[in-house]
């Protein structure tokens, strides 16, 4: 059955996306501070990594559950309590260190429990955008929240290293409490109708068949299991890379040429983010993800050619800059074939999936390298004579190897999804869920519009 929008509602979607914004860039400050806060006290490696393992890891776990329960809860509500709890755990940090109580513990489960509420977050935010944002505009909106997602991981480094500095980190971590507030602001004046009920209705099931359903419900549809499946061999490149690749620039270049580097690449995130949320990606959004599979991963294999930094730079650039707008179109996809009463279950179980691959990669990025690839590329190894007179030998040729190969595994699935008329032809197959609106969702968007308006005007 088709869901219906409202008619001003991606003006109002940008309403809330400017307070999410400025929450992303503030949760970035804190985790940047925290990070810099834990390592000057322990100067241990692992102690700081445990900090990205205690963010990651309730999106893994919690997510299904959490999907399930904003699908039983009015979304926006949903996301207000998700920001107010990951405010509530930024301020008892920012007490803590006010009072010179704060522990290396109390950091671990803050940033557990804070990550625990933005578990809630993703869906809840996800379905708000598919009742407010027409169809033609999806790809618009999914650009715009990659492109916060994008300055939230750019900015905030370069903006907390300067505030550390310049003023303290208890100061840094009251600043992300007031971007809770703002986005907390934005949620608060508007209106968003709530998806009717479908077959699939969260509240006339327990909450274990809630959580299975969001899994049965993909592996009905074809098309959505091969989109599935694409993103898996995606992601699973995708945290090798990101794990190896300070690895590989240190191989044979200096800490400045990789800050210089990381710089380029990453700017292909925000320059990518921008471009969708200004164009909205490709008519038909399918060719926007597989078709944009096959340079996903030639510039991943590219980056492990040769240890050259032009190469490795200008092929990470755009690398990074293919990302956000694959991901845009994908959600995309998802959000108009999705009934949007059912899309906390869905999506929470595909992003349960989805990031399970890349955290596999991540766990097992060292010792793939260290005892399978290193060796083979070393100055003794087997492959020397073969393979390294291509890409090399020596420190770092290992990786270079390694990203070849994963390089292959996206182009290799894009072509597989090419050849599938259930994946190519998804957008075809599947209805869309998203129609024009009814007289009383028309008048709660008069009634949002009337108070975003000033507003936006006023910024």
């Amino acid at each position: 059955m088709a869901q219906r929008t409202a008619p001003h509602g991606m003006r109002i979607f940008t309403f809330i996306w400017i307070g999410q914004l400025f929450s992303l860039i503030g949760s970035g400050l804190t985790e940047f501070a925290l990070g810099v806060w834990v390592y000057q006290r322990t100067e241990s490696a692992t102690q700081f990594a445990l900090i990205t393992f205690f963010i990651a890891l309730p999106h893994i776990v919690i997510s299904p559950l959490a999907g399930a329960l904003v699908d039983r809860w009015d979304r926006r509500w949903a996301m207000i309590l998700s920001d107010v709890g990951a405010g509530c755990c930024t301020l008892i940090v920012a007490l803590l260190l006010f009072t010179g109580r704060l522990e290396i513990w109390h950091v671990y489960v803050a940033v557990l429990a804070s990550s625990t509420f933005g578990a809630f977050q993703f869906p809840a935010y996800s379905v708000v955008m598919t009742m407010l944002v027409p169809k033609e505009h999806l790809g618009r909106a999914n650009g715009m929240v990659e492109l916060a997602w994008a300055a939230g991981r750019i900015i905030s480094p370069l903006l907390a290293g300067l505030l550390v500095a310049a003023i303290s980190i208890e100061a840094v971590i009251l600043i992300d409490v007031a971007t809770f507030l703002f986005a907390l602001g934005a949620l608060l004046v508007v209106r968003v109708p709530n998806p009717e009920p479908t077959s699939g209705d969260a509240e006339e099931e327990g909450i274990l068949r809630s959580v299975r359903y969001g899994w049965a419900y993909i592996a009905e549809r074809p098309g959505l299991r091969g989109l599935l499946l694409f993103f898996l061999a995606v992601n699973f490149s995708l945290g090798f890379f990101q794990a190896l690749f300070v690895p590989l620039i240190l191989s044979f270049a200096s800490t400045e040429t990789l800050g210089i580097t990381l710089s380029v690449g990453s700017s292909g995130l925000l320059i990518g983010g921008l471009l969708m949320s200004v164009w909205g990606g490709p008519r038909r959004r399918i060719h926007g993800v597989i078709g944009l599979g096959v340079p996903f991963g030639l510039c991943l294999l590219l980056t492990g050619v040769q240890p050259s930094v032009t190469l490795i730079a200008v092929a990470s650039f755009v690398f990074f800059l293919l990302q956000p707008i694959i991901n845009a179109c994908d959600h995309a996809i998802w959000q108009s074939k999705v009934e949007p009463d059912v899309q906390g279950r869905v999506f929470a179980m595909r992003r349960t999936i989805e990031m399970s691959s890349a955290l596999l990669a991540y766990l097992i990025a060292g010792p793939v390298i260290d005892y399978l690839f290193a060796p083979l590329l070393a100055a003794d190894g087997p492959l020397v004579g073969s393979v390294g007179q291509l890409i090399g030998v020596g420190p770092g040729r290992g990786i270079g190897l390694l990203f070849v190969l994963l390089g292959l595994m996206p182009i290799g699935t894009a072509l597989w999804a090419y050849l599938s008329p259930r994946v190519r032809l998804v957008e075809d197959e599947l209805p869309d869920v998203v129609a024009d609106k009814p007289a009383d969702e028309e008048q709660i968007s008069r009634e949002a519009d009337d108070r975003v308006g000033p507003v936006l005007a006023a910024s």
